[in-house]
């Protein structure tokens, strides 16, 4: 059994580590993975940005149950599990919270204009989830 930790812990851990895997589960119940960029806004909410098209997405929509691991960028090492709810914020809603992600996470683009226009171009949505679960709190 995994030894839990204060999903606010969790949260500290994203904000310093961006690189994770994402599980969602395809409607038949087997379970999809995608390599991604995580972040945390100032709710408390892990934030991911895709394709309002991406499988991944889709999948949220048909059941917001996900499931994260979040490593450090020298892959061993830290690492947590989060399990949490989905939800899709779409644009324009989604226009300033996916700033807000890219600044979080790369700092300022050098055209924030040219970023706005590519977030429409490309039907960008953020994955915004809660976290339910987390841990482990310490590794054997």
């Amino acid at each position: 059994m995994m030894d839990l930790m204060d999903p606010a812990k969790a949260i500290d851990f994203v904000r310093a580590n961006h690189r994770a895997v994402l599980l969602t589960w395809h409607p038949d119940g087997r379970p999809q993975m995608s390599p991604v960029t995580v972040g945390a806004d100032g709710d408390g909410h892990i934030v991911i940005s895709t394709r309002e098209t991406a499988v991944k997405a889709r999948n949220v929509r048909a059941n917001p149950q996900v499931f994260l691991t979040v490593m450090n960028d020298g892959f061993y090492g830290p690492w947590v599990q989060i399990e949490g709810v989905a939800e899709i914020l779409r644009l324009p809603e989604a226009m300033e919270p996916l700033v807000q992600y890219y600044r979080d996470i790369s700092g300022e683009h050098p055209d924030w204009d040219d970023y706005r226009e590519a977030m429409v171009r490309d039907r960008r949505v953020l994955l915004r989830i809660q976290v339910v679960k987390a841990g482990p709190d310490r590794h054997g």
